[in-house]
C-alpha cells in the first residue's frame, strides 16, 4: 500500500469551495513535482491568495513555499565558519492548513485540523469535506475513476483528455443544487460553478462547450 500511495496514478484537483469551481487538475503520481505543478497551475488562475486546505500529504507544504514563499537571508555574524544558509519562509499573507486523518489497523481513529502557515485561521474553515464529497460525485459520474470496476481507465492520455472534458462540463454546463438563485421570474435556478464565480452569465449548453473558439484565447 505504501508503494502504491507514491507510484499510483492520482487525479489532483484544485477546488474553490464557495463556487464549487474546479480551478485546475492534473494527473500523476503522488510525487513532489506533481504537487508543484498543481500549485503552480492554481496560482496562475487566482486573483488573490485564499486559505489553502489540503489533506496531510507532505508534498503540499514544500510546493506552497516554492510558489508563494520568500527567501530569508541571515546577516553575517562576523565569526569564523560557514555562513548560515538562507531558507524559504512563508509570506505574511500565506495561509495554509491540513486535515490529517489518523488510522489504526485500517480504521479511522482521529481527524486532526492543523494550521501550518498563517494566523487567525477559523477552525471551521479547516475542512476538506466538500472536495471529498465532490470526489464521490466524480466517481459516480465517471466509470473511468470508479472504484472496484472493470471500466477503469487504462491509458494515461485517454484519461487526461476525458477528465478535461468532464471537469469543463462540470464547471460551465452543470447546474448545482447548492448554487441556487432566483431568476427574473422569481423561480429558483441552479447556477453552474463558472456562472457562480462570475466567469459567464449563463449555464453553457453542450453545443457551446464543444464549439467555443478556444484557439482564440490569449495565453498572456
Amino acid at each position: 500500500m505504501a508503494h502504491y500511495e507514491d507510484d499510483g496514478t492520482w487525479i489532483w484537483v484544485s477546488f474553490a469551495t464557495e463556487s464549487r469551481l474546479i480551478i485546475t487538475h492534473t494527473i500523476g503520481e503522488r510525487k513532489q513535482y506533481v504537487a508543484d505543478k498543481i500549485i503552480d497551475d492554481t496560482a496562475q488562475r487566482l486573483s488573490s491568495k485564499p486559505l489553502f486546505v489540503t489533506d496531510g500529504l507532505k508534498f503540499y507544504t514544500k510546493a506552497l513555499l516554492r510558489c508563494f514563499g520568500q527567501s530569508m537571508e541571515y546577516p553575517s555574524t562576523g565569526k569564523r565558519g560557514r555562513p548560515r544558509i538562507s531558507k524559504i519562509v512563508p509570506t505574511n499573507d500565506l495561509r495554509y492548513a491540513q486535515v490529517i486523518k489518523h488510522r489504526k489497523e485500517g480504521r479511522l481513529t482521529e481527524v486532526e485540523h492543523r494550521a501550518i502557515f498563517g494566523n487567525n485561521i477559523d477552525p471551521k474553515q479547516i475542512t476538506t469535506s466538500l472536495i471529498e464529497r465532490q470526489n464521490l460525485t466524480f466517481r459516480q459520474d465517471n466509470n473511468r475513476i470508479s472504484r472496484k470496476t472493470i471500466g477503469f481507465s487504462k491509458n494515461h492520455n485517454g484519461l487526461s483528455k476525458q477528465m478535461m472534458l468532464y471537469f469543463t462540463h462540470f464547471d460551465f454546463c452543470r447546474g448545482h443544487g447548492s448554487l441556487k438563485h432566483h431568476n427574473q421570474n422569481g423561480k429558483w435556478e441552479k447556477y453552474s460553478p463558472a456562472r457562480e464565480q462570475g466567469l459567464t452569465n449563463h449555464n453553457w449548453t453542450m453545443r457551446e462547450l464543444l464549439t467555443f473558439p478556444y484557439h482564440q484565447i490569449s495565453t498572456n
